[in-house]
C-alpha cells in the first residue's frame, strides 16, 4: 500500500511502516544465519570459519550496496514527497542504470582481487578453498543483490513497507531449502550455502519486480522517462556516492577486526562469529526504526515539513532507547544458550569466548540505537556528508580498538572496539543533527535551497498516480 508519510501522526506512521521492516530483517538475519547454522552443524567448524573468516568482505560488498542503493532511493522517496510523480519515474531509471554500473564495477574486483584480499584478513590456509569459493559464487550474483535492493527500496520510498517483507520472506524460506538440499544431498559444501543464497535473492528480485509493474502504475517507465540527464545523475550520485563509502568505511572497519580475530584460530573465530549473529539478530528493532526514519523524513523534507521531522527524531530517539534496554537484558539472558544453534555441541571455549563480547557489547546498545536514528534521518533529508565522518569516526575508533586494545589485552580488546566506535559515531551523527536543523531553520544550511524551493513546496503533480491501487 502506498503511504504518504507527510499527513497524519509522525510516530503511527513511523512504527506502521517500521514494523514490516523489523520482519523483514529478522528474515533478512534468517537468511544469513541459516547459513552459518547449516553450515556450521552440517559441515563443522572449519567450514563454519570459511564462512565466518570470509564474511567481512562479503558485508563489505553487501554494505557499499545497501548505501549506493539506499542513496539513490532517498531521491525516489523526496520526489515522491514532492507529489512530482514524473520525477519518481525518472529517478527510477537514473537509478538502475546507476545501479547497474556499480554491480558490474564490484563484481569484476572481487572476481580480480577476491585471494589477496582473503590474505589480507590472515585466513588460515587450511579453509582459505572453501573461503575463497564461497565468496566467488556470492560475487557472481551480485548484480541481483543490487536489483533486489533497488527494486523494494523503490516500493519503500513509496511508504509501501509490507510488500518487499513477502517477496524476503518467500525467499528465506527458499534460501533454507536450498541449503539443505545443496549440502546434504549433493554434497557441494559451503558451495551450496552460497549457491543457495544466490538462487534466493534471485526469485526475490524478479518476483519485486513483477509484483512492482502490476500493482503500481505510478512506477511503471515510459521510454522518455529513460534519457539520461546528468544533472539529475549527478542529484543521485551526490547522495548514493558519499552513503556507499559511508558504508564502506563501516564495513571496513569490521574487515580490519575480524582480521585480527583471525589470528585468534578457528575456534575463536567461531565464536566470534556466532556472537556478531546473535547481536545482529537482537538489534534489528532499532534498524527497522533507523530505515523507517530515512524514508520518512526524505518524504517530508520533500513536503518541506521540518517539524515534523523534528516530530519523528524525538519520539522515535525515545523509543530506541527503551528497546536497547530491553534487548541488551534479553541478550545476556539468553545468548549464551544461542551460540549452540550456530554450533553443534559447542566447546566450553566457544561459549565463554561469544558470552564475553555480548556480555560487553550489550552494554552500549543505548548509543547503536541513536545512531540508526540520526544517520537514516540526515540521509534521508540529502546530507550524506554528516554520517559520512561518523563512518570515519567509527573507522579510526574501531582499528584503534582492533590494533591497540588487542595488543595489549588480547581478545577482550577486540570486545570494545564496537562499543568505542557506537560511542563516537553517535556523538557526531547527534551533533551534526542540531546542527543541521537548526541551520534549516535559520536558512543558513546548504539543504535550505532544496528544502526551500518550489520543486519540493507547493508543487502541483506533474502526473497523477491514476489507477494505484489502494493495496
Amino acid at each position: 500500500m502506498i503511504q504518504d508519510m507527510t499527513t497524519g501522526s509522525p510516530t503511527k506512521l513511523i512504527l506502521k511502516f517500521a514494523i514490516p521492516l523489523l520482519i523483514g530483517n529478522l528474515f533478512q538475519q534468517l537468511f544469513q544465519i541459516s547459513d552459518i547454522i547449516i553450515v556450521g552443524r552440517l559441515i563443522g567448524i572449519d567450514a563454519l570459519a570459511a564462512v565466518g573468516a570470509s564474511a567481512p568482505i562479503y558485508f563489505v560488498v553487501i554494505l557499499i550496496t545497501l548505501g549506493f542503493t539506499g542513496g539513490l532511493t532517498v531521491v525516489t522517496a523526496q520526489r515522491f514527497g514532492a507529489k512530482d510523480f514524473e520525477g519518481v519515474r525518472r529517478s527510477v531509471t537514473h537509478s538502475l542504470t546507476a545501479g547497474l554500473g556499480l554491480s558490474f564495477l564490484m563484481t569484476a574486483l572481487l572476481m580480480l582481487f577476491m585471494r589477496p584480499l582473503l590474505r589480507l584478513m590472515n585466513v588460515p590456509s587450511e579453509i582459505m578453498n572453501d573461503a575463497y569459493n564461497f565468496m566467488m559464487v556470492l560475487s557472481v550474483s551480485l548484480i541481483m543483490i543490487v536489483a533486489y535492493n533497488l527494486l523494494s527500496g523503490f516500493i519503500r520510498a513509496l511508504g509501501d513497507s509490507k510488500t518487499p517483507l513477502y517477496f524476503l520472506i518467500f525467499s528465506s524460506i527458499l534460501n533454507i531449502l536450498l541449503n539443505f538440499w545443496l549440502i546434504y544431498s549433493f554434497k557441494l559444501g559451503v558451495v551450496g550455502s552460497a549457491l543457495g543464497t544466490a538462487v534466493s535473492m534471485t526469485v526475490s528480485a524478479v518476483l519485486c519486480l513483477i509484483y512492482m509493474l502490476k500493482k503500481y502504475p505510478l512506477l511503471r517507465i515510459r521510454r522518455a522517462d529513460w534519457k539520461l540527464d546528468s544533472h539529475f545523475m549527478m542529484e543521485h550520485l551526490n547522495i548514493a556516492v558519499p552513503m556507499a563509502v559511508q558504508f564502506s568505511v563501516l564495513s571496513l572497519g569490521l574487515m580490519f577486526v575480524q582480521s585480527v580475530c583471525n589470528s585468534f584460530g578457528a575456534n575463536t573465530i567461531a565464536a566470534f562469529t556466532s556472537a556478531l549473529r546473535i547481536e545482529q539478530l537482537a538489534t534489528q528493532p532499532m534498524v527497522a526504526l533507523g530505515v523507517a526514519m530515512a524514508t520518512y523524513s526524505a518524504q517530508n523534507i520533500g513536503a518541506g515539513k521540518l517539524s515534523r521531522i523534528r516530530t519523528g527524531v524525538r519520539n522515535c530517539s525515545y523509543i530506541s532507547l527503551s528497546f536497547a534496554v530491553f534487548l541488551a537484558l534479553l541478550v545476556r539472558f539468553v545468548g549464551e544458550e544461542m551460540v549452540g544453534i550456530f554450533v553443534e555441541n559447542p566447546s566450553q571455549e566457544i561459549i565463554d569466548t561469544a558470552r564475553q563480547y555480548l556480555n560487553i557489547s550489550t552494554l552500549f546498545y543505548l548509543f547503536l540505537g541513536q545512531i540508526f536514528i540520526f544517520r537514516n534521518t540526515l540521509q534521508g533529508m540529502g546530507d550524506s556528508f554528516i554520517p559520512l565522518v561518523a563512518g570515519i569516526m567509527e573507522l579510526v575508533m574501531r582499528s584503534f580498538a582492533a590494533v591497540f586494545l588487542a595488543n595489549h589485552f588480547g581478545y577482550i580488546g577486540i570486545c570494545y572496539a564496537g562499543p568505542i566506535a557506537w560511542m563516537a559515531a553517535a556523538s557526531v551523527v547527534f551533533i551534526g543533527y542540531v546542527v543541521t536543523i537548526y541551520q534549516l531553520r535559520n536558512g543558513t544550511s546548504k539543504l535550505t535551497s532544496r528544502w526551500r524551493s518550489s520543486h519540493y513546496l507547493h508543487k502541483e503533480p506533474t502526473a497523477s498516480p491514476v489507477g494505484t491501487p489502494a493495496e
